[in-house]
C-alpha cells in the first residue's frame, strides 16, 4: 500500500511575517522557511500506517520552487521513503496544487493521499477536498483518528456536535487535525540518511496541468495595532468611560 503526502513550504510558525513596503505580499527575504504544522501531521501519520505494516511506502510531494526540496528532505528524515517536487515558480494556490497533485496520483496510483487540512499561511483548507474532487476519490476531512483495514479506512473527525465515525473505501483522501498525532522530531542519523533518499524532479508541463493561480491578490496590509488597555479606578469610573467613550452602554 502507498501513501502519497503533500507538504507545503511556509514561513516557520516561531517567526513574525512581515509585509513589504509596496504592500504587494510578504517579505520573505532571510525568513526561516519549514514544513507546514499540519503537513508534519499527515506525514507523521503515514509514516505511524507504514510502521504498523498498514503501508509500504510513504511519499512526500512538494509543489512549489526549487527551495521546497529542504522541507521534502526534512520529510525524508522524518520517515517518508521517497519525495517528489512539482518545480515551478508560479504562485501556487489550492486549485493549483490540487491539479498537480491529481495528475502525480495517476501516476503513483497511491492507495491513501493524506492532506495537512490547511496550511497556516493561506487558512484556506481546500486543497485536500479539491483534489478529491479532481480525483473522484471518496474523503474523510479533519481526523483525529485514522484506522485503516479490509480495504477501508475508518476516520473519526471532529465535529461541532462531538465526533463523528465515517468509513471510505480505499483509494481515499484524508486531511489531518491537529489532534491526530504529535509529529516526531529528525534525528541526526535520519537526516543524514536523508540526503540519499530519492528526490525526484518534475514540472507542471511534464504532468500536463495549469497551475497558474486564478485569484489575483491586490495588496497584502499588517493588521492595526491595538490601542493599550488602561486601568480604572472604580466602578463609577468604568460605567462612565463605557457610556461616554466606548458607547456601549446608554
Amino acid at each position: 500500500m502507498k501513501v502519497l503526502v503533500p507538504v507545503k513550504r511556509v514561513v516557520d510558525y516561531n517567526v513574525k511575517v512581515r509585509v513589504k513596503p509596496d504592500n504587494s505580499g510578504i517579505d520573505l527575504a532571510n525568513v526561516k522557511m519549514s514544513v507546514n504544522p499540519f503537513c508534519e501531521i499527515a506525514i507523521e501519520e503515514a509514516v505511524r500506517l507504514r510502521e504498523a505494516g498498514v503501508a509500504t511506502e510513504v511519499v512526500a510531494v512538494a509543489v512549489g520552487v526549487t527551495a521546497c526540496q529542504e522541507q521534502l528532505r526534512t520529510c525524508l528524515a522524518l520517515g517518508a521513503d521517497r519525495a517528489v517536487l512539482i518545480e515551478t515558480e508560479a504562485d501556487i494556490q489550492p486549485l493549483g496544487v490540487a491539479r498537480a497533485m491529481a495528475a502525480l496520483q495517476a501516476q503513483e496510483n497511491a492507495d491513501i493521499v493524506i492532506f495537512g487540512k490547511q496550511s497556516i499561511d493561506g487558512d484556506n483548507s481546500q486543497t485536500g477536498q479539491m483534489f478529491a474532487a479532481l480525483t473522484g476519490m471518496p474523503q474523510a476531512t479533519f481526523a483525529s483518528e485514522v484506522k485503516v483495514e479490509d480495504g477501508k479506512a475508518r476516520v473519526i473527525r471532529e465535529i461541532d456536535g462531538g465526533l463523528q465515525t465515517v468509513d471510505v473505501d480505499l483509494p481515499c483522501v484524508i486531511t489531518t487535525d491537529l489532534r491526530l498525532n504529535e509529529p516526531r522530531y529528525a534525528s541526526l542519523p535520519n537526516i543524514m540518511k536523508a540526503k540519499k533518499k530519492p528526490l525526484d524532479i518534475t514540472t507542471p508541463d511534464t504532468l500536463g496541468v495549469d497551475v497558474n493561480p486564478t485569484v489575483e491578490t491586490l495588496k497584502v496590509e499588517a493588521p492595526s495595532e491595538r490601542q493599550a488597555g488602561i486601568k480604572v479606578g472604580d466602578v463609577e469610573e468604568l460605567v462612565d468611560k463605557l457610556r461616554n467613550e466606548a458607547k456601549v452602554i446608554s
